[in-house]
């Protein structure tokens, strides 16, 4: 039987739940500028939970969320402060490594947005803040192959280990197409260019489950031996509809209650994927199930 790999949940669904301070535009950064024991917290929940990778909560460090002034003057210490937070709460268990979450710079699911230059400068902030303090680097929610390589590019030279997550497609019918990224690239040409630029893992997130199965079959396809994993939303419509992630507070699904997400995660690691988590709406409880089960699958 694969080893799984057990990743966290959402930050910003479980801040929100255990009261921290919440609102847009900040979203999960305001936790981390106001309360930050309030970040811990999620954390530590999390390892309790089972969780054996938590990631920092550096997704909303970006101007797009906390404002570019905000972001000049406060970016550095804010990113520093994730990684701080993270690397305590890691430090409670023992083998529990810390991700560094790079996000899409300019708001996620916009790929049209991009702009190499201003991300790599975006990027540099976050790399310097979080790198004393995590063990590999978490490319999240990439929509495209170019923001895919801004990632690598930021992390060069660091000698952490590198993961790439990208974000798929996932209107009604997309499960039944070849599935593709935001950007409408292939998920066949995502998981070639994950081995070209060295990335240890290759990953799907914040995408219905629906859709996960298809693209763990292309990678495996494209590039056989590639670890691959999955951690997909809970968000009740698909994101090509309600716009840019945490634009808006969306509705979260009813179905997928903690024994219905392991079901799934179940169908992806018979698929391929050694790596299992979750992503907006996906909290504690549902890795604590994740844990209690995949380990007997």
């Amino acid at each position: 039987m694969t080893e799984i790999t057990l990743l966290d949940g959402g930050m910003g669904r479980e801040l929100e739940r255990s009261g921290a301070p919440f609102r847009q535009p900040e979203w999960s950064a305001l936790a981390l500028i106001e309360a930050p024991e309030t970040v811990q917290r999620v954390h530590e929940g999390y390892i309790r939970a089972g969780a054996q990778v938590i990631t920092t909560n550096s997704y909303a460090l970006v101007p797009f969320h906390i404002g570019e002034e905000r972001f000049r003057t406060d970016g550095p210490r804010l990113a520093d402060l994730a990684g701080r937070v993270a690397r305590a709460a890691a430090d409670t268990a023992p083998g529990v490594r810390v991700a560094g979450s790079l996000p899409p710079v300019f708001g996620s699911y916009q790929p049209e947005l991009f702009e190499p230059v201003k991300a790599q400068e975006y990027l540099s902030v976050l790399v310097t803040g979080l790198s004393p303090y995590v063990d590999l680097w978490l490319a999240e929610t990439q929509s495209s192959l170019e923001e895919a390589r801004a990632a690598a590019q930021a992390v060069a030279g660091t000698g952490k280990p590198l993961w790439i997550s990208f974000t798929l497609h996932d209107e009604d019918g997309a499960e039944d197409r070849e599935p593709q990224l935001r950007s409408g690239q292939s998920v066949r040409d995502a998981a070639r260019l994950a081995v070209d630029l060295g990335a240890e893992t290759m990953l799907f997130n914040c995408s219905r489950p629906e859709v996960m199965g298809a693209a763990l079959d292309a990678a495996r396809a494209a590039a056989p031996g590639l670890r691959l994993g999955v951690y997909a939303n809970a968000f009740a419509n698909s994101q090509d509809e309600d716009g840019a992630a945490n634009e808006t507070v969306s509705t979260i699904r009813a179905d997928l209650d903690p024994p219905h997400y392991c079901g799934w995660a179940e169908n992806w690691t018979a698929r391929g994927a050694s790596v299992i988590g979750g992503c907006c709406g996906i909290g504690t409880e549902h890795i604590h199930h994740l844990a209690d089960h995949l380990k007997h699958g």
